[in-house]
């Protein structure tokens, strides 16, 4: 059942180029969001000045908008909540902060970094939990004076109850993490910056987030932001504790998780190839969830229609770049032909394409498309398919050029060149049985006959539909392409 009471948040940090588990956390969940009718809140976590860019920033919002994942508040959008960047939302972490360490439920620690590592080798000695060790939980007025007299630099911990906490996983279950395993952690640093485990529960809060739909890496990190969200709650901050739910790891090569440094991770690799949007988030929603036993391709509009938190999985799901893929050829062929030949259009443009301007001729790009669309795994290919009809003369690949020319391909080229003048060049069926039959005057069957015709006239062993491309090509051309090929063919 529908609910717009949904409020769930992308708060991606602006850091590299976005990573296509960050896009499969996007689109969970904004259809979440679309399915319940609920909003979608983008969020940008900008605190960590050494690492952020405003390129990155940019390179976000121009990906989210390519994907079509919009958003109903956030960057350029604004909403009740606004700033959504938090490097411009630092006074309100300060300001809880302090309500925080003045109720009681946050205080100072002057542990120093050696002395935090000593306690914890002593503890992984011992059997121990290696976590903080609560030194400065209970401290006294004198010791916290002594500490301030040292000049000790202090970062504000937050104290975690002594009590187990439980909460029910969206995708997971019910979980209970222990007081031993979660120790008090930091929310504020030494010079006062405000820490992730802070400003992230802190924000969710003030914004209202009712689902908060993220990565398995973060799980470990709910506990901490239960019992943060109970102090926020007691001091009149937040509302209520948002449901969680965990989203499964996104594998790559050898079982191990997806990480930025992986070729295959980054999104602009799938826009640069010319993957569609279509494509790539429907791939993207099988990793993790499943639209139907027995149906792998559907639209966005399908996905929104079907999907449900509750359907993911918890077991980690494997990149596959070849079902990636045929899904988005899938959504190739599903594009009527206009669409089609719009979309192809930056890969028959500079810096891709190997002709020069004025040699495009759009009515034979017209032509050539339909028959383009059913072949293309990615929109990219089609530079390569359809150069041969803009070029002066066929593209030079040595490598195809000696697998298709063998013993006896310049007489079959000289009966083929011979067939194809007497043929009907407004049919592609005459074409064929042209070629056909120089195949047989050689004793070839269609398939071989057809190879050296092929690379003499495209310069490639594979490409679109032959016969149909030598039609719009047109007879001049193609019986020159042949001429040219004898001729090479002659000079050994």
């Amino acid at each position: 059942m529908a609910n717009a009471n949904v409020r769930v948040r992308f708060c991606p940090s602006p850091t590299g180029n976005p990573h296509v588990g960050l896009v499969r956390t996007a689109l969970f969940n904004w259809a979440f969001a679309r399915h319940n009718g609920g909003t979608m809140v983008f969020r940008i976590e900008d605190t960590d000045a050494a690492r952020d860019s405003e390129e990155s920033y940019r390179q976000l919002l121009d990906s989210m908008r390519w994907l079509g994942l919009d958003w109903d508040e956030g960057p350029e959008t604004g909403g009740p909540h606004a700033p959504y960047r938090q490097s411009q939302r630092m006074d309100i972490y300060r300001d809880v902060a302090a309500k925080l360490l003045d109720g009681g439920y946050a205080y100072h620690c002057y542990c120093s970094a050696e002395e935090l590592e000593a306690r914890r080798d002593a503890a992984r000695a011992a059997g121990r939990p290696s976590g903080y060790d609560g030194h400065c939980r209970e401290l006294t007025e004198e010791r916290i004076a002594a500490y301030r007299a040292e000049g000790r630099p202090a970062i504000v911990r937050f104290r975690m109850p002594d009590e187990a906490i439980t909460f029910t996983d969206l995708v997971r279950g019910e979980l209970t993490f222990t007081p031993e395993n979660v120790p008090d952690y930091g929310i504020v640093r030494a010079n006062g910056a405000p820490l992730y485990t802070l400003v992230n529960p802190v924000d969710d809060a003030l914004m209202e987030i009712t689902h908060v739909l993220r990565g398995e890496d973060l799980l470990s990190s709910t506990p901490r932001q239960i019992a943060l969200y109970k102090a926020l709650i007691e001091l009149g901050v937040a509302r209520e504790i948002p449901a969680f739910g965990h989203l499964p790891y996104v594998m790559g090569e050898g079982n191990k998780k997806l990480s930025k440094r992986d070729p295959q991770a980054s999104l602009n690799l799938y826009r640069e190839r010319g993957f569609l949007p279509e494509g790539l988030l429907n791939y993207l929603s099988l990793l993790g969830w499943s639209f139907s036993a027995d149906q792998d391709v559907f639209s966005v509009a399908e996905l929104v229609e079907t999907f449900d938190i509750k359907d993911v999985n918890a077991n980690p799901a494997r990149f596959d770049l070849k079902k990636a893929e045929a899904i988005n050829a899938d959504h190739i062929r599903r594009l009527d032909v206009k669409s089609f030949t719009e979309a192809c259009a930056p890969w028959l443009e500079a810096p891709f394409a190997n002709w020069a301007p004025e040699r495009f001729d759009r009515e034979a790009w017209e032509a050539i498309a339909p028959y383009a669309q059913t072949r293309l795994t990615v929109l990219s290919d089609i530079t390569a398919n359809v150069d041969f009809l803009f070029l002066d003369a066929p593209v030079e690949d040595e490598a195809s050029w000696a697998k298709a020319m063998k013993e006896g391909s310049a007489a079959l080229l000289a009966t083929a060149r011979e067939k194809l003048a007497a043929a009907d060049w407004a049919s592609a069926d005459s074409l064929k049985e042209a070629v056909l039959a120089a195949g047989e005057a050689h004793g070839l069957k269609l398939g071989k006959a057809q190879a050296p015709v092929r690379v003499a006239v495209t310069g490639r062993t594979v490409g679109l539909p032959l016969f149909e491309s030598l039609e719009i090509l047109g007879e001049e051309k193609t019986l020159q392409r042949i001429d040219a090929a004898l001729a090479r063919l002659a000079q050994g």
